[in-house]
């Protein structure tokens, strides 16, 4: 069997930790394949598409393409039109499908972490990274609120608007993230606060870090943010970002090539891929 070809498209692309992560999980698998880094600039998509992408056996798409791929493909999977966003493309026979992974990363990572979706659900933050774990919660039938700063109370209102047009029954509200109050079962924190270089920051206080049972934190940089260090010394089931960012990279393979991956071997992953990002 000849060798396959992949790749991660983005401008700018800086130090992508993907060919990392995947050149990995192809070991792992057994496929004969490399993986590649091309950064392409908005105004040369359509160009490289036909000369570059269309030739390669699949390829992962970063900021900011991963809305201005879709016109291009063949074919999206139902979940990458539901987000209008697609990260993974595959292409077989000449033809190209879309897909989106990131919803299934954080599901497969909350799970990898024993952390379940149940009792009360909290997301920080209303931007994309929250959107897309509200709807995987909604599609479940789980009821869930966000808590945010006070200038983006507007943007929460819309997004749960949009929620419950999308999801009909859907029962999401949301409040201001600095007056949470009572218990929290799974606090999932969907912003930016706690990312290198900042790594001092936390979304919340230390009073109701200390309400919470479990903690999901999206970021990934570094490996233990704030959040993460103080849920665990709390004696909560914490998880960092770097669990979503390899899984999200799992379910892309998923759809390459059908592989399935040892949950042993992606913890090693998500270590190793620490480690890796801290030496750069």
């Amino acid at each position: 069997m000849s060798k396959k070809h992949y790749a991660v498209i983005g401008h700018p692309i800086g130090h992508t930790m993907s060919p990392f992560i995947h050149k990995r999980l192809f070991e792992l698998s057994g496929v004969d394949a490399d993986y590649g880094v091309l950064d392409i600039a908005p105004e040369n998509l359509a160009a490289e598409y036909e000369n570059t992408l269309k030739k390669l056996d699949g390829y992962n798409i970063t900021i900011p393409h991963k809305q201005s791929i879709i016109p291009f493909l063949d074919e999206i999977d139902g979940k990458a039109e539901m987000y209008g966003s697609v990260n993974t493309v595959f292409n077989r026979g000449g033809l190209s499908k879309g897909f989106t992974t990131d919803p299934d990363g954080f599901i497969k990572a909350i799970e990898a972490a024993g952390i379940k979706l149940e009792g009360r659900i909290m997301i920080l933050g209303c931007g994309g990274v929250a959107r897309t774990m509200a709807y995987e919660i909604a599609l479940r039938g789980l009821e869930f609120e966000f808590a945010v700063r006070r200038a983006d109370v507007g943007a929460a209102g819309l997004l749960c608007l949009d929620i419950t047009k999308k999801i009909p029954g859907a029962k999401v509200s949301f409040g201001l993230i600095d007056q949470i109050i009572g218990t929290v079962d799974v606090l999932i924190n969907a912003t930016p606060i706690g990312m290198y270089p900042n790594v001092d920051g936390q979304p919340i206080h230390n009073c109701a870090i200390g309400r919470c049972k479990s903690v999901f934190d999206a970021v990934y940089n570094p490996l233990e943010t704030v959040l993460v260090k103080r849920a665990r010394a709390n004696g909560a089931v914490a998880e960092g970002g770097m669990s979503m960012l390899v899984w999200q990279a799992v379910v892309s393979h998923e759809h390459w090539d059908g592989s399935v991956f040892a949950k042993e071997d992606i913890d090693a992953l998500c270590l190793d891929a620490a480690k890796e990002l801290a030496s750069r």
